[in-house]
C-alpha cells in the first residue's frame, strides 16, 4: 500500500539525518519512525554507533570467552547451593 503524505520540513530533516546515521534510506528510516518512534530509533542508531566503536577499539569479549565466563558462574552458582543446603 501507498500513501502520500506530506510531512513538516523539520521532520523530513530530522528523518533525512537519522537516515544518513543510520545507512538507510529516508523511506527506509521512516517505516522505522513510524513503528517505533523518532526517540527508539534515535536511541537505537547511537546504540549501534557505540557498538561499532567499541568494536574497532577492540574493547569487545569474543562469544566463547562470554560462555565461558557464563558457564563458570552456573558452576559457582551450583556450589554454592548445594554448600547451602
Amino acid at each position: 500500500m501507498t500513501t502520500d503524505i506530506q510531512l513538516p520540513k523539520v521532520t523530513q530533516n530530522r528523518i533525512a539525518r537519522l537516515a544518513q546515521a543510520s545507512g538507510r534510506s529516508p523511506a527506509a528510516t521512516l517505516r522505522f519512525v513510524l513503528r517505533d518512534g523518532f526517540d527508539a530509533v534515535e536511541r537505537s542508531i547511537q546504540e549501534n554507533a557505540n557498538a561499532d566503536a567499541e568494536f574497532a577499539a577492540g574493547a569487545t569479549a569474543s562469544h566463547a570467552d562470554v560462555m565461558a565466563d557464563a558457564q563458570k558462574l552456573v558452576r559457582q552458582a551450583k556450589r554454592s547451593a548445594r554448600a547451602a543446603a
